[in-house]
């Protein structure tokens, strides 16, 4: 711990105004969504406790608000508070859960195709060049459907399997391409060299030695991917073909606010919009910060 905070990744952070607002701004989303069951005044997942008397509420600050309901109710009379942690909780869940398994199939790949080359590396590449000639979010909603079409009365838990499937599959290319340029060039040097005279194997020099001088590019990148994932997972969601309705996502709650957006009730779908601008910005804000300071260039 000693060593970070006198490294230059701590110093950065400490220099730039920037990167310490969307860091406080992530972590209270964060802290928000993982401690909604403490933390949210309401519970907007038990039906028996709503109350349709209290649905369409204005925010407390408006006439007719009320002092329990600080950013009003929806339709359902569901605290919008309390609704935005639960449902913030997903949303981070989706997309840090579909980065970790697009990291682990990218850097993979990608480390192979780098490190082997020949076939193997244009097979690869190939396929890569394939899957970016298609809007990401299509193929999302393609492996979403298809996923639904086989499994039409599956557990809400194998409808998450199915989102988060759909968005690392879009998501894995960004990680192979960049982490074979990384290897193409590590392959080179003398050390990976030294290394296949004495007679270690590939194997084992791709994972010792390759692997962690190409994984600052991988971090930069996951970082910014968690706010697309998001994006994504709120889209799909705001089509309907997202998470399921019982465990409405901030897409679901934007989508349902839509209906009442130009009758009056802006908040049901303002405020979820607002905190998904929120926790994308900030994440993609501390994924520029953090380019900077891991590039020795601008050090």
């Amino acid at each position: 711990m000693a060593r970070f905070l006198d490294g230059n990744v701590w110093h950065s952070f400490k220099q730039s105004p920037m990167a310490i607002v969307a860091a406080v701004i992530a972590l209270v989303c964060v802290v928000s969504a993982l401690g909604a069951n403490w933390l949210a005044p309401h519970n907007p997942m038990d039906l028996a406790t709503l109350e349709l008397s209290d649905a369409r509420l204005p925010p407390a600050w408006m006439d007719e608000g009320k002092a329990k309901y600080l950013l009003g109710t929806d339709d359902q009379g569901r605290d919008i508070l309390s609704a935005l942690m639960y449902g913030s909780r997903i949303s981070l869940f989706v997309g840090l859960a579909s980065v970790a398994v697009s990291m682990v199939v990218g850097v993979g790949l990608g480390l192979l195709a780098g490190f082997v080359g020949g076939r193997i590396d244009g097979f690869i590449m190939r396929v890569c060049d394939v899957m970016l000639s298609f809007p990401s979010i299509l193929i999302a909603l393609l492996i979403d459907g298809v996923g639904r079409a086989m499994f039409p009365n599956a557990h809400e838990s194998l409808a998450f399997f199915v989102l988060i499937l759909a968005i690392s599959l879009t998501g894995w290319v960004q990680y192979a391409r960049t982490v074979r340029g990384s290897t193409l060039v590590e392959r080179q040097k003398e050390y990976v060299q030294a290394a296949r005279v004495i007679g270690v194997s590939p194997l084992r020099i791709m994972r010792r030695h390759v692997l962690p001088n190409v994984l600052g590019p991988v971090l930069v990148l996951a970082t910014i991917q968690i706010a697309a994932a998001i994006i994504t997972e709120a889209t799909l969601s705001f089509l309907g073909v997202g998470v399921p309705p019982t465990s409405p996502s901030l897409g679901t709650l934007i989508r349902v606010g839509q209906d009442f957006l130009f009758s009056g009730e802006w908040w049901i779908t303002i405020f979820p919009g607002v905190v998904l601008v929120m926790i994308s910005l900030s994440v993609n804000l501390l994924g520029d910060w953090l380019r900077d300071a891991l590039n020795p260039r601008l050090n």
